[in-house]
């Protein structure tokens, strides 16, 4: 599972006109290297929990593997930082596709991805899900009740997969993007379908966000924030409907509102 989450440091705290020292909890943030066929390939700074299902949701959000048996070894180093995969097919490391900005199409359509990458593994919604408002309200109370590390540290993003049902995934990380790839790759490893199932979001919803929720393979991402311009256009191209502001006894729907059954 990894190292400690959080730590306990000494802190001065100004309050009530003077500086007091006191203990404060702090969320620990670690460096994991991913090697692929003995090739350096990625750093990732993250929270140091659930890191095999990190680096395997990693992987298959960046395209470099599609299902589990793509590996043909794995093994991890937490004490160190390191993480050595052997994959059954050759990835050559060097490729700008991962790292190069570009500006392309959507299904026909002029939005913007700013990787290669992005570009050749978002996928387009095909969810048959629908969506009452009291399961969007319960299920991002459920996953708020249940952000315990974030009460403490007040320093991590949380996600949540589930089918509003029997299924429920929750996970976090330093990193908005590490715990949707923590979901992604728990679901690799066990052979979870995840078309059907809904993504429940503490942070805003970012053009970055939605996409690797289009990678994931879900159409419907609920947050407790905003959406970004670029976010709601890539949602209506990409087939996924986005709701924010999730509070209280209301919300805000952006895009592709007829999965949401009142």
């Amino acid at each position: 599972m990894g190292h400690v989450v959080y730590q306990e440091k000494n802190i001065l705290k100004y309050i009530d006109g003077q500086l007091v020292q006191l203990e404060d909890t702090i969320a620990n943030e670690f460096p994991l290297t991913l090697y692929i066929n003995k090739e350096e390939f990625a750093t990732i700074v993250c929270t140091p929990k659930y890191l095999r299902e990190l680096a395997i949701g990693f992987l298959a959000s960046e395209g470099v593997i599609r299902k589990h048996s793509d590996i043909k070894s794995f093994h991890l180093d937490d004490s160190k930082g390191l993480c050595h995969i052997e994959l059954t097919n050759n990835v050559d490391t060097t490729q700008s596709q991962f790292t190069k900005r570009m500006i392309s199409s959507c299904c026909g359509k002029s939005r913007q991805f700013y990787f290669v990458n992005d570009m050749k593994t978002s996928k387009i919604a095909t969810t048959n899900r629908t969506i009452t408002p009291n399961e969007i309200l319960k299920l991002m109370h459920t996953m708020q009740s249940q952000s315990t590390d974030f009460k403490v540290t007040g320093g991590l993003h949380n996600a949540c997969l589930s089918d509003g049902h029997d299924f429920y995934l929750h996970r976090n990380d330093i990193g908005r993007h590490n715990a949707l790839d923590k979901l992604y790759g728990h679901c690799i490893l066990n052979n979870i379908p995840i078309r059907d199932k809904v993504l429940i979001f503490s942070g805003r919803i970012s053009s970055e966000i939605l996409i690797k929720a289009s990678k994931i393979g879900v159409g419907i991402i609920l947050s407790k924030s905003a959406p970004t311009d670029l976010a709601i256009g890539l949602a209506e191209d990409l087939n996924i409907t986005a709701v924010g502001f999730v509070r209280n006894d209301s919300f805000n729907v952006y895009s592709h509102p007829e999965r949401i059954i009142v």
